[in-house]
């Protein structure tokens, strides 16, 4: 059963010394293609990758720092493109959630390191602004993100309440008060709005004025006005996503493709939730329709949403255990449904490609298997690389009764690896 206590790196994130600074060699990992390679970080990118037992830790003998992967698989770093941290962990809270600026804090950096055990380096928190909470939670999660430097990158989405009307005033003015504090996109719910159709247009007033992506909920079930959506955004840089669109899943099948169409030549992205979905859209049962959306050319990432609120009492908020469902209930294959939590999802963010080749940044996840479908099954223990440093890891022990047995048949087990 894993372990879930926090263990140590192998070098603090926080450390001076030399580990800190030298290259760091992962030695003897397996990739996806089924190769055994060394892999030299060096500058927070990868400086080289070579066959296993070809490369060394630092240029001059002594130096640098070197990490054993064998029985490990690496990875690109999962992303998620959709947590809700400020309300993350209150499922069990007793009363009203509490949004002191402190309270709010902890829960975005708790979370945040919750995810960065399982892999996640970067994230985008969706947090409420609004006339009434001002912009405490938004101050908040950019107090957990600068304490969080070094180990995760996190942005943030501004969500207003209402913006038409008279009743939008404030919205409207506390929206772009939040883009000025620092906020890094701009979001919400338009289906929440008395015009929907106006609430967009002012979203993407304020997104083009600021140069912002655009990252709205819906539940998508309307495909009159997903259509004129995505007509109204076309074209808009950095760009837009919506999530998590689980009403599309409901529409008739003509309807979903005619509607996927037109969001694949506006270009705008899809984030899905398999793992449950979030409040302020409808909560109705079912995921996007991930595999007509890919057919489609639209891109599709997957996030976590809620995670342990009023809206989901449960979830790990683990990047893999969105990719299994994407394999189990919805048919993708395993290269396509780690692609939404990793690929599609930096994307969505606007970050770089991550390869496991030279050049590309050192955001890595190693995990204990040989290949991804065993990875996305069970992958207990894992190594995360942020910026060229481990920065965390997750060390999980499987003991049976009888372990003579799976000895003699030679069975593979999950085990507590020897200390680097």
């Amino acid at each position: 059963m894993p372990d879930s206590r926090p263990q140590p790196p192998p070098h603090s994130p926080n450390s001076s010394g030399p580990a800190a600074r030298g290259p760091l060699l992962l030695s003897g990992a397996r990739l996806t293609d089924g190769r055994t390679v060394d892999v030299r970080l060096c500058g927070g990118r990868i400086e080289a990758v070579g066959t296993a037992g070809s490369l060394t830790a630092g240029t001059a003998p002594g130096t640098g720092t070197r990490v054993d992967l064998t029985g490990y698989l690496l990875l690109p770093a999962p992303a998620d493109p959709h947590v809700h941290g400020d309300t993350a962990l209150t499922a069990d809270a007793g009363g009203p959630v509490s949004y002191e600026p402190g309270d709010v804090q902890r829960r975005v950096t708790e979370a945040a390191l919750l995810q960065l055990g399982h892999g996640v380096t970067a994230l985008r928190a969706h947090v409420r602004v609004d006339g009434v909470r001002g912009l405490g939670a938004l101050t908040a999660v950019l107090r957990a993100r600068r304490s969080l430097r070094g180990l995760a990158g996190l942005t943030t989405v501004a969500m207003p309440r209402v913006l038409t009307g008279v009743a939008g005033a404030d919205g409207r003015a506390v929206l772009r008060d939040a883009l000025k504090a620092g906020a890094c996109a701009v979001g919400g719910c338009p289906d929440l709005d008395p015009d929907p159709t106006g609430y967009v247009e002012t979203v993407l007033e304020a997104a083009s004025e600021y140069g912002c992506p655009v990252d709205l909920h819906t539940d998508a079930a309307d495909p009159a006005r997903l259509a004129r959506l995505a007509a109204m955004a076309g074209g808009l840089r950095p760009g837009v996503a919506l999530g998590p669109c689980g009403g599309l899943g409901r529409l008739p099948a003509e309807v979903a493709s005619r509607t996927a169409d037109r969001l694949a030549a506006a270009g705008v992205a899809v984030v899905c939730l398999p793992q449950g979905g979030c409040g302020g859209v409808d909560r109705r049962d079912g995921t996007a329709p991930v595999r007509l959306l890919r057919a489609a050319g639209v891109r599709v990432a997957a996030g976590s949403g809620a995670l342990r609120d009023v809206s989901n009492p449960v979830g790990r908020g683990d990047p893999l255990d969105a990719a299994y469902l994407l394999v189990s209930r919805h048919g993708l294959c395993p290269e396509d449904a780690y692609d939404a939590v990793s690929a599609s999802a930096r994307a969505v963010l606007g970050l770089p490609e991550v390869r496991v080749e030279a050049g590309f940044p050192a955001e890595l996840l190693a995990v204990r298997g040989d290949r991804l479908s065993a990875a996305l099954s069970l992958a207990y223990s894992r190594i995360v690389v942020h910026r060229g440093r481990v920065v965390a890891r997750t060390s999980a022990v499987r003991e049976y009764g009888d372990a003579s047995t799976a000895a003699e048949l030679g069975l593979p087990r999950q085990g507590r690896a020897e200390p680097d």
